[in-house]
């Protein structure tokens, strides 16, 4: 990684965004958030429990970021396809609509996170790769 790559990628912190394609299906994109970039929210909880959707298919009950703190785990889309989520990666959620996704915890038994849910008109600061 030379100075330039360094520079850049410490502006920013890595991130996952689920999106809702065709025929109601879910698909992700890789990508990032700048830092220090004010969200707007009115609040946020955290959630420890594991069991009510690990396995199971479901959307997004709203758009919102959600913060690992602890778990590592492993999120599968409509086509198969899947992604890793742990600490150092936001996992953006948009997949509102349709069949969603399902994640499973594949490192230990515990998934700590905080959900900041966004308002429908309001930036998400995602940027593609």
């Amino acid at each position: 990684m030379n100075k330039d790559q360094a520079e850049t990628t410490k502006n920013y912190i890595k991130a996952i965004r689920l999106i809702n394609i065709e025929d109601n299906k879910c698909a992700f994109e890789l990508g990032k958030i700048p830092i220090r970039q004010h969200i707007n929210a009115n609040y946020f909880f955290a959630q420890t429990d594991v069991s009510t959707l690990e396995k199971i298919p479901h959307p997004a009950p709203r758009r919102q970021y959600v913060i690992t703190l602890k778990g590592k785990l492993q999120f599968k889309v409509s086509s198969g396809e899947t992604f890793i989520i742990e600490p150092g990666i936001i996992l953006i959620a948009n997949d509102t609509a349709g069949e969603g996704h399902t994640w499973e915890v594949i490192e230990g038994s515990e998934w700590e996170r905080i959900y900041i849910p966004l308002d429908d008109d309001t930036d998400d600061y995602f940027i593609a790769d």
